[in-house]
This record gives structure tokens, sequence and C-alpha cells, in this order.
């Protein structure tokens, strides 16, 4: 059995060694598959070669390491596909600034044998950088849902996924780009493998714990992210559907979301502030829900011309699954 293990980076030096890292550390039961890392820097300026020239000292395993210039997740990711299909069974992506466990590849297998898998995802389990605030932690703002091992589910994230590398051969264009700026092109891509009747399965043993810096630790972040996410998700809903099943699905649920949210909120006077976020990340989502699936877009990921010509200082954030 030959995996690709694709990582997409951006200007995160220190976490893209950490992550390689943690990638060399992975175990298997007897000999294990035949493993090759790609690792693709959407920085033109390619600030993540030298770590990966570094890494390759300490790897048992090819690395392959390429440039994709065109500015957007979508472009990166689907230059690792291209690079990593070839030769490969299974293609598998985490994110430059995860530490998958020494056991994460080696259960996403044991699951996909389990459960004849087509592709298994498994949980992004937030680590802070630094004091997190009271509401953050109470609030469970930052953790993601979880499901038993074997969960039949309907997407996954490329935050931790494992594909049967037919999948990319049969189901086209692979990560859209035109959600280049906006995000969301691995939730896009894997409801048309669910659709085109591919099984997706859940594998809870499999996190990988995410660095969460203090810059995400704020209100502010938190209502920007479900609003993208929101908007994404109604342009979603709008591209796979007919416009009438969309606006069907997408509008009660969206409004359902902002009078939900908006009691939250109201809550948070009496509960505390982590009441009032969580109310108000509701309604962020469900407007952005309602304004995506009538074409409204919000580019999160849009770099400025100052942001082209700093200096790669491994601060990055290219992230766009939920």
């Amino acid at each position: 059995m030959r995996i690709a293990v694709c990582i997409i980076t951006y200007r995160r030096a220190e976490s893209l060694h950490r992550a390689l890292g943690a990638l060399a550390g992975q175990v298997f039961d007897g000999a294990g598959p035949e493993v090759r890392v790609v690792v693709v820097d959407n920085d033109g300026a390619r600030s993540g070669e030298p770590v990966c020239d570094a890494a390759r000292a300490s790897m048992a395993w090819p690395l392959d390491y390429a440039v994709e210039e065109r500015p957007g997740i979508p472009f990166a990711r689907n230059r690792c596909v291209e690079i990593a299909r070839p030769g490969a069974d299974w293609i598998a992506f985490v994110d430059d600034d995860e530490e998958p466990g020494p056991g994460w590849l080696a259960e996403l297998l044991r699951v996909q044998r389990a459960y004849e898998a087509d592709v298994v995802t498994g949980p992004v389990l937030p680590r802070f950088v630094g004091e997190v605030p009271g509401w953050a932690v109470k609030g469970g703002l930052f953790e993601r849902l979880r499901f038993p091992t074997g969960t039949r589910r309907d997407r996954a994230f490329t935050g931790n996924v494992m594909f049967r590398a037919e999948v990319f051969d049969r189901v086209r264009p692979h990560f859209d780009e035109r959600l280049a700026m906006s995000g969301g092109s691995d939730t896009h891509f894997s409801r048309r493998v669910y659709e085109a009747g591919y099984r997706i399965v859940w594998a809870d043993d499999a996190g990988v714990p995410e660095t969460v810096p203090a810059s995400r630790v704020a209100a502010g972040w938190v209502f920007r992210r479900a609003y993208r996410i929101g908007t994404t998700n109604g342009f979603i809903a709008r591209d796979l559907r007919s416009w009438p099943a969309a606006a069907a699905a997408v509008v009660p649920f969206a409004l359902y979301r902002v009078v939900k949210g908006t009691a939250l909120a109201a809550g948070g006077w009496l509960f505390g502030r982590h009441w009032a976020v969580r109310g108000v990340r509701q309604i962020c989502y469900g407007a952005g829900m309602l304004v995506g699936l009538f074409g409204g877009r919000f580019d999160e990921y849009r770099r400025t011309r100052s942001m082209e010509r700093a200096p790669a200082r491994g601060r990055g954030s290219r992230k766009d699954h939920p």
C-alpha cells in the first residue's frame, strides 16, 4: 500500500517544522505502508524550502517540495494531488499547524479496513498557545463536532483526512478554485465525493492537535470565521443543488440559527460572556448562509500587496475548514 501525505503551507516555517517532525514519528504494526510526503508551498518566496531540506535528513520517507505561486488554498491543494496521485493508493492531508500523534496514520488505515471506507476523517483538537480567556473555554468555541468511530459522514476536511486515490480520478474538478480566497474548497470537494457514492467514515481516535495562536482567541475572529463558514456553506448548497432545493434547505436552517443565536446572546446578561459570544456566532453563521445562498462572498484569505511583500515569519493562516 502506497500513501502520499500532503501538507500545504504559507509562511509558517516553525509550525511546518513541527508538523514534518510529527509525520516522521509515525509508527505501524509490522512493516507499515510505503509513505511519501508532499509539501506544496503557496509562497513564491519559497519560505518552506529550507524546512523541507532539513526534514529530509531525519525522515525515512521521500519528501517532495514544490511551489504553487497562484495565491489560494485550492490551487495549492490541487498541486498536491497532481504530484501525489501518480503511484499512490491513498492521499492524506494534514495542515501545517498540526502535529499528528505517532499512531495517527495507522489508525486511519485501521478504520478504513474495518469499515471499507473510501474516505476516512478524524477530529482536529485545539491546542492553545498562552493563556485562554474563560469565555472561550466555557463556550467550547474552538471545539469541533465529534462522532463515534465508524459514523458515516457526508463531508470531510483536509485538516485530517485520507482519500482513496481513485476518488481524484472520478470527481473533477478537485478543489474548486472559485473558492481560492473564501475558503471551503475541501467541504465542496468532499460533498461531491459523498454524492458520487463514496463512503466517508469517521475515525475518532485519529485526532490531530492544532495550534490555536492567541490572535484567534478573540470574539471578532470567532464571528468572522462563523460568517465565512456560513457564506461558504450557502454557496455550496446553491452550487450543488437546484435553486428551489437549495433555498428550501438553507433558508429555514439559517433563520433558525439567527433566532437561536439571538436567544443565546440575550442570555449572556444572565449566564456570562460565553453565552453571548456563542449566540452572536450563531447569528453570524446563519446570516452568512443566507448571504452565500444569494451569491455573496467573504474573502477571508485575500492577500494584500503589503502581505505579499512582507518577509516570511511563519505566522500566516491558511486554513479553510470549520
